[in-house]
């Protein structure tokens, strides 16, 4: 086991939540391995629709707002993960020792003209994130047993 918990920041620009999804299943999934926080460039908001779907999951992000980046932020984590072209792309510098990562994640709010098309882009979203989620842990527990021997 690591000796502290990974520090993991998702970055978004705050238009679909998708910053917020990813910390919610790692925290949820992390077994101890990960504290995370989600963080916006620029103005946010919190998406009902991003709300619902990890609900289904059995996960409340509803009390997991998105903070807007500071510079602590980013000293605080081990790991940057930027969840849209957007964050990565107005990114700033990270300190020494930061990795950061890049996740392409769709844009559900494109899912379609109705409401049944639209939850269904958010089921997609918070699937692909969960897989996301899952391979990084899986990374990491592959560490532990390296270390181990």
């Amino acid at each position: 086991m690591y000796k502290r918990s990974a520090h993991v920041l998702f970055i978004g620009t705050g238009d679909s939540c998708p910053s917020q999804m990813a910390a919610g299943w790692a925290n949820h999934l992390g077994g101890g391995r990960i504290v995370a926080h989600a963080t916006v460039i620029g103005p946010h908001a919190t998406n009902s629709c991003a709300i619902a779907v990890m609900g289904e999951a059995g996960i409340d992000i509803s009390r997991q707002p998105s903070r807007c980046l500071a510079p602590g932020m980013l000293a605080w984590a081990d790991l940057v993960v930027t969840v849209c072209r957007g964050a990565d792309e107005q990114c700033p510098a990270l300190p020494a020792g930061v990795q950061k990562r890049h996740w392409p994640l769709a844009n559900p709010s494109q899912g379609g003209e109705n409401e049944t098309g639209v939850m269904q882009a958010w089921r997609v979203l918070r699937d692909d994130i969960r897989s996301r989620v899952e391979g990084m842990i899986g990374g990491m527990k592959m560490l532990e047993r390296m270390d181990a021997d």
